[in-house]
């Protein structure tokens, strides 16, 4: 569902991918003799990232973090959905076990599957998926629809579907039980640039449920 490649990757290759691994080892060990070690020892990422599978936006590359500093969950435009068991998986792996202190849903504009949502075509299995950011276009009809601009309503569509997970994240079991614990752990909303390179903080960041709804707030951990 992702925007086609302008660039040419003819150069890539099955065999490419294994020659690029061993150039990978030899760079990181002459930097660092101890980095595979120190990477098998275990890992404590201070960050879970929620991100869009879209092949250009790699959450380590974009933020220049390293192998380990960041723990990575990616679906097709970057959704929160209460009945996904992978995502939840990961979730509470992250929160519970690595006990991370930062949880960042990350879209990006031209999202292929946000850009499919705002249409009537049928691409298969996954608008049973898309259905949910179609959920998102009608709870903000009027003001999408007032966006003559059709990349720009498309990039506004972007960044309220971020938003709206970043409150689906914050309705998780998983986050409220950690809040409840006192446990520090923050929850962000981004959305990449794949033009500018740059990042748009979506100024929704919170680290407690005191601004949701009555109906979605736990009033205590469940035993």
């Amino acid at each position: 569902m992702c925007a086609q490649l302008i660039h040419d990757t003819s150069h890539i290759t099955y065999e490419s991918l294994l020659e690029g691994n061993k150039r990978f080892v030899a760079d990181a060990l002459k930097e660092d003799p101890e980095f595979f070690t120190t990477l098998a020892n275990g890992q404590k990422p201070p960050i879970l990232w929620i991100g869009c599978a879209d092949s250009r936006v790699p959450a380590n590359q974009i933020t220049r973090t390293n192998p380990g500093e960041i723990f990575v969950h990616r679906n097709i435009a970057n959704m929160v959905i209460h009945t996904d068991m992978n995502m939840l998986s990961v979730l509470d792996y992250a929160v519970n076990v690595l006990q991370v202190k930062h949880v960042i849903v990350t879209g990006h504009y031209g999202c292929g599957g946000v850009l499919a949502s705002m249409t009537n075509k049928q691409f298969g299995l996954i608008d049973n998926w898309l259905r949910h950011i179609k959920d998102v276009y009608r709870v903000h009809a009027q003001e999408l629809d007032a966006i003559e601009d059709e990349t720009k309503r498309g990039d506004r569509l972007v960044e309220l579907n971020v938003i709206e997970n970043v409150s689906n994240l914050c309705k998780t079991s998983i986050v409220q039980n950690a809040w409840a614990k006192g446990q520090e752990l923050h929850v962000h909303g981004w959305v990449y640039s794949l033009a500018t390179g740059l990042i748009n903080d979506m100024k929704v960041s919170t680290d407690n449920n005191l601004k949701m709804d009555e109906v979605f707030r736990f009033s205590q951990t469940a035993s």
